[in-house]
């Protein structure tokens, strides 16, 4: 991670679970981290958890990653203030326990895809304008999921509903990132980061106890992969990483 010391990295949903993981596990790596959130103050909270020399290392930014005028006015003014962008990881997401057949759910239907989906999109482009005018090394980490790649088929979960299919269009879009990137000229590297079930707020109470005895991660062991992706040399990149919980049966 020595590449990235006094560079400046943007975590999406860094509020909480792996967004607030990944946040203060880069700003002990030494780096100048901008973290946006909806709950702002939940991102300034993290600070006490941080060593009191690193604690200004930390900025807390609101941004509703589902809205594109939040993503156009936030980002140029971190290009501006932090001298360019250099890591971004979009990791905000929501997920919705309800069927896709249910009549009154085009709301929830909406905000899945205009957060998973769009807010990823919009947020890369954002970035990699500042990545590219700055012309350093950069990389871009997208948090994906299991169920970005295999539907899990079984009857007794909750259904998910646009949740699986967000996340198969972030595989998606990871390698149309990394064909652009590679078109561009620019040494930009992009990395879907894959985990299985992760103990976060992202699941209900309930949801958790309709998935049984099922293993999960913690957020610190996802936010420990998305080191490592970052700490490859410049001429590895990471394309796909899948992290699960020893035991995981999906």
């Amino acid at each position: 991670m020595d590449q990235w010391k006094n560079r400046t990295a943007v975590v999406t949903g860094a509020s909480s679970g792996i967004g607030a993981a990944i946040t203060k596990d880069l700003v002990k790596a030494g780096m100048i981290v901008i973290g946006l959130a909806r709950r702002v103050e939940r991102v300034e909270a993290l600070k006490k958890d941080l060593p009191p020399n690193l604690q200004g290392n930390l900025h807390a930014v609101k941004c509703d990653v589902s809205k594109e005028e939040d993503i156009i006015r936030v980002f140029p003014w971190i290009d501006s203030k932090f001298n360019g962008i250099d890591v971004l990881i979009n990791n905000a997401g929501v997920l919705h326990l309800t069927e896709l057949i249910k009549a009154d759910n085009s709301e929830l239907i909406r905000e899945i895809i205009d957060t998973n989906v769009l807010g990823l999109v919009f947020c890369t482009r954002e970035a990699y304008k500042s990545m590219t005018k700055h012309e350093r090394n950069s990389h871009v980490v997208h948090i994906n999921s299991v169920v970005g790649h295999n539907l899990i088929t079984n009857l007794e979960f909750p259904s998910s509903n646009m949740y699986a299919p967000s996340k198969f269009a972030v595989t998606a879009i990871t390698e149309i990132h990394r064909q652009e990137f590679i078109r561009s000229k620019h040494h930009v590297k992009v990395t879907s980061v894959s985990p299985g079930a992760v103990k976060t707020e992202l699941l209900s109470e309930e949801a958790f106890k309709q998935m049984g005895d099922l293993p999960f991660l913690e957020a610190e062991d996802v936010s420990q992969s998305v080191l490592h992706v970052l700490g490859t040399p410049p001429h590895v990149q990471i394309h796909e990483l899948t992290i699960k919980p020893f035991g995981e049966f999906f």
